[in-house]
């Protein structure tokens, strides 16, 4: 294991970092030298300082091995977050170590769960800083890392294959480094566009930014308490209605379907399964609304189900209502959403609809083999056989994902919130949606809970954006076999 290899690949990544809290400076500067400019200025030194160090004393080379790039994915990560909420610490206000720590993972791994009681209270220059970890997480600190990285062939391969999700892989037709730039495309261009909807929709430019890098990136924060309620505007939530569910697609298909003018995604039976699924809960919600007097009208029921099925499925999190007064089956169908998530190759989070999709034919193949025992019956997505490693694999995630849900609303619930609290705050860190039910619903947040279960909830958060495998290799990489 070369060590100094390792740092060298995890000073870029903190490189990134400091060049957006640069930005955020400027931001902070173009409002007047708000108060988060010092806070910035001096974590942003602090971070491109100690991501130099190692960049000037040990010399790259394209030979890793795979140990070597879990390693530089994990820990990059890891430090990403520990110097993400510098701004944080030193700003001060409601960020005591545990909440500042606690809001840089939410932010990196694009869950969008706060700690803040007054959102408007913090200065643009740290509000931009929050948006900004949503944007980097959302791509992946190792993909803004691959993107300017010169083409070296073995380190390209090696990250990528760590960084970009198995089950994603197969909808990708393009080598490591078209494969990167399809992502950056994609997600630098649903930025923009969103952006500009948003402008013309009503939001202030600097609203209108900072809620495109939380759609894009499925993650959640908004510059106002109240989310997109704060705005009543039926044209902005769809906007973003229409936004979030794009980002919850396959970046590579929708790149396709764009650029190439390819119907690979509308053939596809997972985006029919997705689409479907996603269309028949949401007028369960809705229906459910209006039987029980959460709304007068039925179009006033839709709109609220749409709007916030469309933000749990996608794990973005946004509000237009608060959730936790809403009956029973309503939240049902929420935490199953939580649970569920978008597509695979996108930036939300949850299970994944391809996993669920697999699993359902597997279940399928199963119950059919009891009636015919020497047949065998391949899984199939459409017209591709799944490979049995790759069913196996996604069987044992589902399986992995639940356990680790189970035991994170074990130890939440012995800090003293309710089971309802405890149970949705583990799914949603977990699932890297944003709110829970209760105290931290749609429109509280997770202020009240106790410095472990921050803590636990944030180690579920770095679980569920790099998909539980990889940073449970943190335990693996330097054990010699």
């Amino acid at each position: 294991m070369n060590i100094k290899l390792i740092a060298r690949y995890i000073g870029i990544a903190l490189l990134f970092n400091a060049m957006f809290m640069f930005i955020s400076l400027g931001v902070s500067v173009a409002d007047g030298f708000d108060s988060s400019f010092s806070p910035l200025l001096l974590s942003a030194l602090v971070t491109a300082m100690v991501g130099c160090f190692p960049l000037i004393f040990v010399r790259g080379k394209d030979d890793i091995n795979l140990r070597e790039g879990f390693a530089i994915t994990i820990f990059s990560w890891i430090l990403s977050c520990l110097f993400g909420m510098l701004p944080y610490v030193l700003w001060g206000g409601e960020f005591s170590l545990s909440n500042a720590w606690f809001e840089s993972v939410s932010g990196y791994t694009t869950t969008g769960a706060t700690i803040l009681n007054d959102v408007e209270a913090l200065p643009k220059g740290l509000l931009f800083w929050r948006s900004s970890t949503h944007f980097i997480g959302g791509m992946g600190v190792m993909v803004f890392m691959l993107l300017v990285l010169p083409s070296m062939s073995m380190f390209r391969m090696r990250i990528s294959k760590i960084e970009i999700s198995s089950i994603s892989k197969n909808n990708y037709r393009y080598r490591s480094k078209e494969t990167v730039r399809v992502i950056a495309i994609t997600y630098v261009g649903i930025t923009v566009i969103t952006t500009v909807a948003l402008f013309l929709s009503g939001m202030s430019l600097f609203d209108s930014v900072n809620h495109a890098m939380s759609i894009v990136s499925t993650g959640g924060f908004s510059t106002k308490n109240l989310s997109i309620m704060h705005y009543d505007s039926l044209a902005i939530e769809i906007v973003c209605i229409v936004t979030m569910y794009v980002s919850t697609l396959h970046f590579g298909m929708v790149y396709a379907f764009f650029v190439k003018r390819s119907t690979a995604l509308l053939r596809s039976p997972v985006f029919k399964y997705f689409v479907a699924f996603c269309l028949i809960m949401s007028v369960l919600i809705g229906l459910d609304l209006k039987v029980n007097g959460q709304a007068d009208t039925y179009a006033e029921a839709m709109r609220l189900a749409f709007f916030q099925f469309s933000s749990i499925i996608s794990s973005t999190g946004f509000a237009t209502a608060d959730t936790s007064v809403w009956p029973l089956l309503s939240i049902f169908l929420l935490l199953f959403a939580m649970y569920h998530g978008g597509c695979s190759g996108s930036t939300c989070g949850g299970i994944k609809a391809d996993r669920m999709w697999i699993f359902y034919k597997v279940l399928k193949n199963n119950i059919f083999k009891q009636l015919h025992p020497n047949a065998v019956i391949p899984v199939k997505v459409g017209d591709v056989s799944i490979d049995p490693s790759v069913t196996r694999s996604a069987v044992l995630y589902i399986v992995a994902f639940t356990l680790i849900f189970v035991v994170g609303a074990m130890l939440v619930g012995i800090t003293g919130p309710t089971f309802e609290e405890s149970v949705s705050a583990s799914m949603t860190a977990l699932g890297n949606v944003g709110p829970g039910f209760g105290s931290c619903g749609s429109l509280g947040n997770f202020s009240q809970f106790t410095p472990f279960a921050k803590f636990v909830m944030s180690v579920e958060m770095l679980l569920g954006r790099l998909e539980i495998y990889t940073l449970l290799m943190l335990f693996f990489i330097f054990k010699k076999v």
